[in-house]
């Protein structure tokens, strides 16, 4: 079980290139990257997100890459010169046009998009590859190392919330017998003391108290909770991410907590049911932060 929190940091270097990778990730219920990446490795982006995609399944993820190339001290620059001129012959065309004064300068064309480039624009993207792939996965390894750590956290805290939750369910259990019974009795009584002069043997009336019984009982409603707690379990040793599992036995254990709830017309079950349902919030709020 890991947490959708953490924090890595690689570095690495390549004839003298060096690249420095941070990712930081948090809680999201879908997987959401946001890529900072430098213009001259745009061409790298798709590798990044890809090698990103396979070690994170859940949550934001904020990602930066720096990069300081072997020559960032020598500063060259060219010029594309036939972009240069078609730029200054569309500016002094546009002039003609709309007869303005012609003073189309040099800084005006080398301020064109385009026309002044670094030197780096030739820089071998595909041979930097490797040395960025490096230092994104040695980032990447102490991500996921943060998040194990603190989902170990999470996965302690949320099996003493089940523990809770198992016990109060246990007393729930021993006392719903009871309460059936308690309710069929009174009923019993009250047909017989409301002087309908109904035969409390009729094979009918004890139909119809069967119904009321039936309507009572909470013994499916337990057993589909144990089943959830049982599985909750299996998520515990499982090798993949389980988040998502977990959000869902949430919802279905809030649902049959809700009905017993409605169902169980018992003080002591519904001081149970306030207990559970405390349980299962706090739950519920961690599972958010699970992968």
């Amino acid at each position: 079980m890991n947490s959708m929190t953490g924090y890595g940091r690689g570095e690495a270097t390549r004839n003298g290139a060096k690249f420095t990778v941070e990712i930081s990730t948090v809680n999201r219920r879908q997987t959401e990257l946001s890529l900072y990446l430098p213009r001259e490795l745009e061409a790298l982006e798709s590798r990044v997100r890809d090698e990103v995609n396979k070690a994170v399944a859940r949550g934001r993820v904020a990602l930066r890459i720096s990069f300081v190339p072997a020559n960032s001290g020598v500063g060259r620059a060219k010029v594309n010169v036939a972009l240069a001129k078609e730029y200054a012959r569309e500016y002094r065309q546009l002039a003609k046009e709309l007869k303005l004064k012609d003073d189309v300068g040099i800084e005006s064309v080398l301020r064109a998009p385009g026309v002044l480039q670094a030197a780096d624009d030739a820089l071998d993207v595909e041979g930097l590859w490797p040395a960025l792939r490096k230092a994104l996965r040695a980032g990447l390894r102490e991500l996921l190392a943060m998040r194990a750590t603190e989902g170990a956290h999470l996965q302690k805290d949320l099996s003493k919330r089940i523990a809770n939750m198992r016990k109060a369910v246990k007393t729930v259990g021993r006392r719903a017998p009871k309460t059936v019974e308690r309710h069929r009795r009174a009923l019993m009584e009250r047909l017989s003391g409301a002087g309908l002069g109904l035969d409390t043997g009729d094979e009918r009336v004890l139909k119809e108290v069967a119904i009321f019984s039936d309507r009572i009982d909470i013994s499916e409603e337990l057993t589909r909770l144990e089943s959830h707690f049982k599985q909750f379990a299996d998520c515990t040793s499982a090798k993949v991410p389980v988040g998502r599992t977990l959000d869902f036995l949430s919802q279905e254990m809030n649902r049959e907590i809700n009905t017993i709830g409605s169902k169980a017309n018992d003080a002591e079950i519904s001081a149970l049911v306030v207990q559970l349902k405390s349980e299962l919030e706090k739950f519920r709020e961690q599972v958010q932060n699970v992968e």
